[in-house]
C-alpha cells in the first residue's frame, strides 16, 4: 500500500511527510482492517509531525479521521462485518481495566492508544483498528464528508456537552477551523445564540453562513455576554479574553490537545463561580450518540479535497488557518 509516514518531526515547511510504499496490515484478533477511501488532515497532525505532542513510534503514519470500509475482521469480530462503512478516530484503544475505563471515562485512561500516534493511522491505503472504537457510518455521509465528523465532529460534541450550555443561551466559539464549524451547526439546532471570535475574514463571512449571531477578534467586546464558550485555537492569551466576556457561572472549556502558556491573569475574571476546563479526547459514547445526532440534524461539512501527495502542502495551510472548513484526502 500507499502511505505518507513521518519518520522524524520538523516543522511542516520542510515536508517532512514522504510516501513510500509499505506491506498492508493485517488484523489483530479484536481489530479490523479497514481500507481507507478519505481521512481529514487535523490540526493534531499538525502537532504530530512538528513535534509538539511527545511521539512514542516512529517512524509513524499520521491521520485519524478516517473513512473507509471493512476489509477483513479479526477471529473475535461480531460487530462488523466486510463492506461496512465505517470510521475510525484518534482514540484507538484504552487498557479496559483501570478506574477510568470502568466509569466509562476511558479518555481518562493512562493506557490509552492514539490512531495516528501511537499506532500508524489513516495517511495511508489500509488501516487496523479495535472493532470496539470503530463506529459504523450512518448513511447519507460521503465518505469525504464524514471524515472530518469523526474527530472535529466528534470532539465538538464533547466540547459542547462540557461547556454545559443550555437551549438558547450564548455560546462564544474562539477559533472557527474544523471542529468549530461543525460545533455551530450543533449548538443552532439547539437554539443558542452563537458568537465567533477569529481573525479571518473568510472564516467570519463562513460563521455568518452558518448562523453566527455575530463575529469578531479575541480581544473585542460582543454585544451581550456568553454563558459558555469553547476555545479552539490553541493560544493561551485567548483563554483570560474568554473569561473576561463570560456571565457569572459560566463555563470556557478548552479544546486543544496542545496549547501555548495561558498568562497570568487577575482572579476576578475566575470569581463569581466560573469554571475553566479541558477537553480530553473523547469516549466510545461520544462517537455513537454524535453520529446518530449528525444524522438527525443533518450536519453538513463543508471540505477541500486533497490527494495522498498533496499532503505536506495541505498541512503547511492547516497552520496558516488557509482551511475553510475541513481538508480531507482522498485516499
Amino acid at each position: 500500500m500507499r502511505a505518507a509516514i513521518l519518520k522524524k518531526p520538523q516543522k511542516i515547511k520542510n515536508h517532512p511527510l514522504q510516501i513510500i510504499e509499505k506491506e498492508i496490515p493485517r488484523p489483530g484478533t479484536r481489530e479490523v482492517l479497514i481500507k481507507v477511501a478519505a481521512c481529514g488532515v487535523c490540526h493534531t497532525d499538525l502537532h504530530t509531525v512538528e513535534g509538539d505532542l511527545e511521539l512514542p513510534k516512529l517512524p509513524v503514519i499520521p491521520g485519524h479521521q478516517i473513512a473507509g470500509t471493512v476489509e477483513e475482521t479479526g477471529e473475535s469480530v461480531t460487530s462488523l462485518n466486510f463492506d461496512d462503512r465505517v470510521g475510525v478516530t484518534w482514540f484507538h484503544d484504552s487498557c479496559g481495566q483501570c478506574e477510568y475505563c470502568q466509569q466509562g471515562k476511558e479518555n481518562l485512561c493512562t493506557e490509552a492508544e492514539f490512531t495516528g500516534l501511537d499506532v500508524n493511522g489513516g495517511y495511508a491505503e489500509y488501516v487496523t483498528a479495535p472493532a470496539e472504537y470503530v463506529f459504523k457510518l450512518p448513511d447519507g455521509f460521503t465518505f469525504l464528508n464524514a471524515a472530518p465528523l469523526l474527530c472535529a465532529g466528534i470532539i465538538g460534541y464533547r466540547s459542547l456537552r462540557l461547556s454545559e450550555i443550555k437551549p438558547g443561551q450564548n455560546l462564544g466559539l474562539y477559533g472557527f477551523g474544523s471542529s468549530a464549524h461543525v460545533c455551530i451547526q450543533l449548538a443552532r439546532y439547539r437554539d443558542c445564540d452563537v458568537y465567533v471570535f477569529t481573525r479571518s475574514e473568510e472564516h467570519r463571512r463562513h460563521a455568518k453562513e452558518l448562523g453566527a449571531k455575530w463575529v469578531g477578534g479575541a480581544e473585542d467586546t460582543p454585544p451581550e455576554k456568553m454563558d459558555a464558550s469553547i476555545i479552539f485555537a490553541p493560544a493561551g492569551w485567548i483563554v483570560p479574553e474568554a473569561l473576561r466576556v463570560l456571565k457569572r457561572d459560566g463555563t470556557v472549556a478548552i479544546n486543544a490537545i496542545h496549547m501555548s502558556p495561558i498568562p497570568e491573569m487577575s482572579y476576578d475574571l475566575i470569581y463569581y463561580e466560573r469554571t475553566l476546563r479541558s477537553v480530553t479526547n473523547l469516549t466510545a459514547r461520544d462517537g455513537k450518540e454524535f453520529l446518530q445526532l449528525a444524522a438527525e440534524i443533518p450536519v453538513e461539512t463543508d471540505i477541500e479535497v486533497y490527494s495522498l501527495d498533496e499532503v505536506n502542502g495541505v498541512l503547511c495551510r492547516v497552520k496558516q488557518s488557509d482551511i475553510n472548513g475541513s481538508a480531507v484526502l482522498k485516499v
